[in-house]
This record gives structure tokens, sequence and C-alpha cells, in this order.
């Protein structure tokens, strides 16, 4: 299954005034993945905040994919979920039964180990990379070596952590599938110039042909 995008734009509400003007210009900007996360919001408001950005997402060609909440995903028709690191073993296979056929699942994970055991997911960011202000509690930065073990489980891996235009290409040439990032998007001044800026700088980490790492995503 191929991936809306290669940069998830992952919700922080508290990191900017109007969670749904930050999501319209990450849109702008090019973004086309928004992971809905808000874990501390009462179950009616989170509803309808994510109602709220599912238009925004559509009308751009994006996909809402939302974070820890099958049933809310499935309520409002959103096109996937993402799990927790904690997720049970059979999460996954559960998500697959509620969710209509296509929609993506994620798991969040903090080392190789936990990406093996998230098989049958569509994908899994792998954090914190690097040092992050937004990922205190998850310990050291893994860097590049631990990005790259994740990758050889087959999984498409979205690195997670301290990502900016500058340590982008380590992680792809390390076989990231993607990357995802929060504060950087959800604190910039301006999130459309960001988000175009980081994009552009993926593009351009692009291996080059012929070299080790030159069949990957």
């Amino acid at each position: 299954m191929s991936l809306p995008s290669p940069l998830l734009a992952a919700t922080d509400r508290h990191g900017c005034a109007d969670l749904v003007a930050r999501v319209a210009a990450i849109l702008a900007g090019g973004g086309r993945w928004i992971w809905f996360r808000e874990p501390d919001l009462a179950p009616p408001e989170r509803r309808r905040l994510a109602e709220a950005l599912l238009p925004l997402v559509r009308q751009a060609g994006g996909a809402l994919s939302i974070g820890r909440d099958v049933a809310l995903a499935a309520a409002i028709g959103a096109d996937g979920v993402h799990l927790p690191g904690d997720t049970a073993p059979d999460a996954i296979a559960t998500a697959r039964r509620v969710l209509p056929r296509g929609a993506l699942i994620g798991v969040s994970t903090h080392g190789p180990a936990e990406v093996a055991r998230a098989a049958g997911a569509d994908y899994v960011t792998l954090s914190p990379v690097f040092a992050s202000a937004s990922k205190p509690g998850y310990g050291p930065a893994l860097g590049p070596e631990s990005l790259a073990a994740a990758a050889r489980s087959g999984i498409p891996v979205l690195a997670l952590g301290g990502l900016d235009r500058d340590t982008l290409a380590p992680c792809r040439q390390a076989g990231a599938a993607g990357f995802a990032v929060m504060g950087g998007l959800m604190r910039a001044r301006d999130p459309a110039r960001a988000t175009a800026t980081l994009l552009a700088a993926w593009d351009r980490s692009r291996p080059p042909a012929g070299s080790y790492f030159g069949a990957g995503p």
C-alpha cells in the first residue's frame, strides 16, 4: 500500500492558536497527510474537531489518520488510524475488521523490537530518531542506525523526532519511507512555508540511482 505523502503532519493544538487554520496552512504548503492526535480532549470535542478537519484534508486530496481511536476513525469515515506504542498484539487485526478496506493502520514505535511486533501494520513511526523537545519521554535519540535496522523489517518506517531540513537526508539514506513532524509544524511562524521546505528537503535527499540505497522509497 502506498502512503499518502512522505510527510505525516502530527497535530498538537497546544502549539498553535487555531488548529483548523494550522492544518489548512500545512495543506497549502503541500502537506497531504494529517495525523489527528489531541488525546486529552473530551470525546465529543475531539469528534467535532476531527469532523472539522476531515473536509479540509479531503478537499486538498489528502488523508486524515486518527490517533488511537478506531471507533472515531470509523464513525467519521477517516482514512486510517494511528495506534499507540503499547498496542495489544491483536489490535491491528481488530482495526482491520472495523475500518473500511484500504484504511491505513499505523503504529508508534520506539525501537526496532517494537517495529517487529507491529507486523500487519501499513507503516510505523520510529521515535525519537534525533533529540526532540516534543518527545522527551522516550529515552535518548535512536539515530539513523536504529532507523536502518527498523527499515529492514519490511514495514514502511517513518522517522520521527528532531527532524528538520538538515536531518532528513540521513533518515532517507537509512531507508525511511517518510517522516513525521509535530513541533516543527505546529509551532512554526509560517507553517505553509515550513511544510514546503521540509518536502523540498526530502525530495533533495533521494539517494542517487545506483547507490546502495538507490532502490529505496
